[in-house]
């Protein structure tokens, strides 16, 4: 069955809009008088569907006790003594990719009829959640721009303060929130596409703060802000006990699509307050922010993220001087709960020849184009019907060039009535750690290290980002990746709680057919994203760990502007990457730690100093059960939160990537790329692991950073999909992760992985004297 899903800026809207009814009665009149009789009944005991799902919310009045925030430093403290860092900065974590119930993709995921769902979660619940359940020192709320109203703005605003107020002295706070938001932007084919960004400020006055965010235009956005979005009534009769939460939706559409489009020409400061505000592309973006002038970050994520990434999208497009700001895209992240970005790989999801005419590569080792499973599907229905070999060849060529004709994320509908399975493991990237869905690898964050725009040869462009990781979690949940549970509450792998949801949604299933269809013969609404695979890839999330000169807001905000960040995918990892040999702007010896950057002639010596983070405890601490009632732990987190015992997992090893950017245009970007560079194993020794190294071979700009992994642990969705390879390496079935009732929602997919930290690269330009 095809699941009818369509996307809708940065995460997937399910299609219940645009002429579904399939909704038909079902039991006796005694059934319709009592809704518990419906096959559709959903039984809410806590009450979460219950009351206005759009109010921002109360944050909880109490600060983190004093003695817990000294006792996180004195255990720091330690472990910088037992590997000899001399550094007087510490090491805070948080998260910067956060959704409330504010962004509509969230709010569909809370529906009722979602497996997994707790109803709504607004701003105050990830101020909660941070402070007590993750316990972060600092977090962003990055609702999507697009659906933000002009007052569910000016509640979050109000939310973020609220939270502020908790935290106690501003300059030894316990938590520091943060506002923001996501610039959505999705292009239909490569060339039109930018992606997904957010943009951070570092204050909350509202004299410091922009009067609205600002949205990336479209189709899907102008879809989203039409009556088209509303949810069926056949949806509402379904579900009688919770048509107050599915009609609060229809409110928020309506209130989105009433927010007047702000005129074009003029300077973002002269706009009505609550006008809708966008920006077709980066460059017009950066013109935006800077008209407000503050100070601000934005920051590209998802980048290889196939699910709303066109094929072929490349970091070529945005390099050019209309779309580039260094100083403004400092940062990136490498890792979210979408999956990995980080890894440049050399398999394409379709290849053209001299006249720009696509066709389907042949499947590689660590890569099966969809375009080529594609084929094998419809040849497979060929022979099952009894046709000849040659015409089932002559369809399965048929069907890959049908796949590879369609320029956006849509090629996998031009093979009607498939199931997951039929695909196996076609798009992904087998040989990443945790890679985001359908990955496309020249948009990930090596390749755009490796390139450069030679159109001005005296100042060629390039990127110079600071690494980041966080969760992008759609539930108010900051900071989620501390124990590896609760696969589909505290993820996005939502979907129908039953089979009676399922066939309401999206019909009954169709005939797979032995024929592939070309994209313009496909009727219109069905959707375009394949959220069911998606399903299997979506994890707990990263963190971003800045180091930073004190706990301020400040502080952390200048470790950011600085780069002197890394990212994790969960744990605490401590984790320091220094420069010994470097050179300042003055010429004079010096260390230059993560994020920074020198020239110079002499072969670079490097020390990677990195901790284990601490092993869990069940449940949460003392001090967090007499703040925060039981009722109010499972609503936010299921009981459990960020509990950490005295001991700590194992370093496994460290590994080191160099990247020698271009030094001409036709240079081949896969010979610039070494990963691993070097590999060190450490000692099973919980105090960490120092390895030193140097590079006797630097001639050219080089570009270094380091990874730190940890021992394996059980990780939700570790495995993805779940392949069977046979001998000769070729899979032959998987076992995906279902978002919807087929997987129970007690299955977290849990396999071995390896977690790890992702340094900041130190950028090592050669020259001077």
């Amino acid at each position: 069955m095809s699941r009818r899903t369509m996307l809708l800026g940065g995460a997937v809207l399910f299609a219940l809009v645009g002429g579904i009814a399939l909704f038909r009665e079902t039991g006796s009149a005694a059934d319709r008088e009592d809704p518990r009789l419906l096959p559709g009944y959903i039984a809410d005991p806590e009450g979460y569907w219950k009351g206005d799902p759009f109010a921002p919310g109360a944050v909880t009045a109490h600060p983190v006790p004093p003695a817990e925030v000294r006792a996180r430093a004195a255990q720091q403290q330690q472990a910088k003594a037992a590997l000899q860092v001399e550094d007087a900065k510490q090491i805070l974590f948080g998260d910067m990719h956060v959704h409330t119930t504010y962004s509509v993709d969230a709010y569909r995921f809370s529906l009722p009829l979602m497996q997994g769902s707790r109803g709504a979660h607004p701003p105050a619940d990830a101020c909660d959640y941070a402070r007590y359940i993750s316990q972060l020192d600092f977090f962003w709320i990055t609702d999507h721009a697009e659906s933000y109203t002009p007052q569910h703005w000016k509640d979050t605003l109000e939310a973020i303060r609220q939270c502020n107020a908790v935290a106690g002295d501003p300059q030894n706070p316990d938590l520091v929130a943060f506002v923001g938001w996501e610039w959505t932007q999705m292009g239909r084919t490569a060339k039109e596409h930018y992606g997904h960004h957010n943009v951070f400020f570092r204050d909350t006055d509202p004299d410091k703060i922009p009067a609205r965010p600002i949205a990336a235009p479209g189709p899907a956005t102008d879809a989203l802000r039409s009556q088209l979005a509303r949810i069926p009534e056949s949806i509402k009769d379904a579900d009688p006990f919770h048509r107050s939460y599915y009609e609060a939706f229809d409110r928020f559409v309506s209130q989105m699509g009433a927010t007047p489009n702000c005129p074009q020409g003029r300077n973002t400061r002269e706009l009505p307050p609550d006008c809708f505000e966008t920006a077709a592309d980066p460059g017009t973006l950066f013109r935006k922010l800077d008209e407000w002038g503050f100070d601000t970050l934005v920051v590209p994520h998802g980048t290889v993220w196939g699910i709303y990434t066109p094929p072929g999208s490349s970091w070529e497009t945005q390099l050019v001087k209309e779309q580039h700001d260094p100083e403004k895209m400092r940062l990136i992240e490498v890792y979210s709960g979408h999956g990995n970005s980080e890894n440049y790989r050399d398999f394409r999801e379709r290849v053209f020849d001299a006249t720009g005419r696509p066709s389907c590569p042949e499947p590689q080792a660590n890569y099966l184009p969809s375009c080529w499973q594609a084929g094998e599907i419809i040849r497979k229905r060929c022979q099952e019907i009894g046709l000849d070999a040659a015409e089932c060849d002559k369809r399965a060529a048929e069907a890959r060039q049908n796949f590879v004709a369609v320029d956006s994320i849509a090629g996998w509908l031009t093979v009607p009535g498939t199931e997951v399975e039929d695909w196996l493991d076609a798009g992904q990237a087998r040989d990443i750690f945790l890679p985001a869905f359908n990955y496309r690898p020249l948009k990930s964050v090596q390749y755009g290290l490796a390139i450069r725009n030679f159109a001005d040869p005296k100042a060629p462009l390039r990127y110079k980002w600071g690494f980041l990781a966080s969760s992008d979690n759609h539930s108010a949940r900051p900071g989620t990746g501390f124990k590896q549970y609760d696969r589909k509450p505290a993820t996005e792998a939502f979907g129908e709680r039953s089979a009676y949801w399922r066939e309401l949604l999206f019909g009954k299933q169709r005939y797979p057919a032995a024929r592939s269809v070309t994209l313009e013969s496909l009727p219109l609404g069905l959707g375009t994203a394949e959220f069911e695979r998606q399903a299997s890839f979506w994890t707990l999330g990263g963190l971003v760990a800045v180091h930073a000169t004190g706990r301020s807001r400040e502080a952390i905000w200048e470790a950011l502007k600085r780069r002197e960040v890394y990212g994790t995918s969960g744990p605490r990892i401590l984790l320091w990457f220094d420069l010994l040999n470097g050179r300042d702007k003055a010429g004079n010896d010096t260390v230059i730690p993560m994020g920074g950057e020198t020239v110079m002639k002499q072969p670079p010596r490097f020390r990677v100093r990195a901790v284990g983070s601490f092993k869990q405890l069940p449940g949460c601490p003392p001090w967090v059960t007499q703040v925060l009632s039981a009722k109010r732990l499972q609503k936010l987190a299921s009981g459990e939160c960020y509990h950490p015992s005295d001991e700590r997992y194992f370093i496994d090893r460290i590994e080191v990537v160099r990247i020698r950017p271009q030094v001409r245009t036709d240079e081949p970007v896969k010979d610039l790329i070494e990963d691993p560079w070097k590999v060190f194993q450490c000692e099973r020794d919980r105090a960490g692991c120092t390895v030193t190294f140097d590079d006797p071979d630097f001639v050219r700009d080089t570009v270094y950073y380091v990874r730190a992994i940890e021992e394996e642990t059980p990780t939700v969705n570790g495995g993805n999909l779940r392949p069977t390879f046979d001998e000769q390496g070729n899979v032959i079935d998987v076992t995906p992760c279902y978002g919807d009732y087929r997987t129970e929602e007690q299955d977290d997919c849990l396999s071995l992985v390896g977690h790890r930290a992702w340094s900041s690269p130190i950028y090592v330009d050669y020259g001077g004297s």
